[in-house]
């Protein structure tokens, strides 16, 4: 398997970055995951000389704009997801709007949508995680999102993919607002019985703070080999993890073997 970084925060050698995040999935079928901010996965995408047109399903890690808005540039895929997405969200500092591009009738007209609280397999290597069970006594506690009447958005839609390789589970996470660690653990059960090789993508955990080290304790004691945090994770998180487990920071355009 293998997944090219068509969008993280950090530009690589040829391609343009966004803050947002979008990645290619390449096992025994091809995935988008995410589509980032904007149009920018179209022009990274011709630069690398991939044609989106031939992948087989768009997955959506949850509603958020800079993973969501580049679905107004793409169509006539499957487009699978959470129900939650279509839910209007905000940032509970200035309220200001931070939720999908377009209404569920809107992509509805563009999209093949499939719905799912529970796993969905995609393949015989590729699943949608689904709603993740927060079980974790030190992941998604607090939030900074608020729904329109006010309470709080603690991104119930939050979801990843897990990749079924010859090294084991690879778990692919958007922003792992509910919890990178619950991420983990729901994936080893939606396909039980192999060890967790890699866990790539955002980890939104920024500083230093016991999150980070409890995080860190969990991929130790699961023998995780890789641990590769990109987008939204913050610099003294991405300090700490890179001197536990040492990776290549994800840029841009930038292809990964697993």
């Amino acid at each position: 398997m293998k997944i090219t970084i068509l969008n993280d925060n950090t530009a690589g050698k040829v391609c343009r970055a966004e803050h947002g995040l979008s990645f290619l999935i390449e096992a025994d079928q091809t995935i988008l995951f995410d589509t980032g901010p904007s149009d920018i996965i179209l022009h990274n995408a011709r630069i690398l000389g991939i044609d989106l047109k031939t992948i087989d399903a768009i997955v959506l890690s949850h509603g958020h704009w800079d993973h969501a808005n580049g679905l107004m540039h793409l169509g006539h895929k499957p487009l699978i997801l959470h129900p939650d997405v279509f839910l209007s969200r905000f940032r509970k500092a200035d309220h200001s709007p931070l939720g999908m591009p377009a209404s569920r009738e809107e992509l509805s007209k563009r999209f093949e949508i499939i719905k799912s609280r529970e796993p969905y397999p995609i393949s015989d290597e590729l699943w949608f995680l689904g709603e993740i069970p927060r079980v974790t006594d030190f992941e998604a506690k607090e939030t900074p999102f608020e729904l329109a009447d006010g309470s709080d958005d603690f991104v119930p839609d939050d979801s990843g993919m897990v990749a079924l390789t010859d090294h084991g589970l690879v778990v692919i996470s958007g922003c792992a607002h509910a919890g990178i660690c619950n991420i983990v653990l729901h994936a080893q059960k939606v396909i039980p019985g192999f060890p967790v090789y890699a866990v790539i993508g955002g980890f939104h955990l920024t500083s230093e703070t016991e999150g980070v080290e409890k995080t860190i304790e969990f991929m130790k004691e699961h023998k995780v080999t890789r641990v590769i945090p990109s987008h939204c994770t913050g610099l003294p998180a991405l300090t700490r993890f890179y001197q536990e487990f040492p990776f290549m920071q994800i840029r841009t355009g930038q292809t990964l073997e697993f």
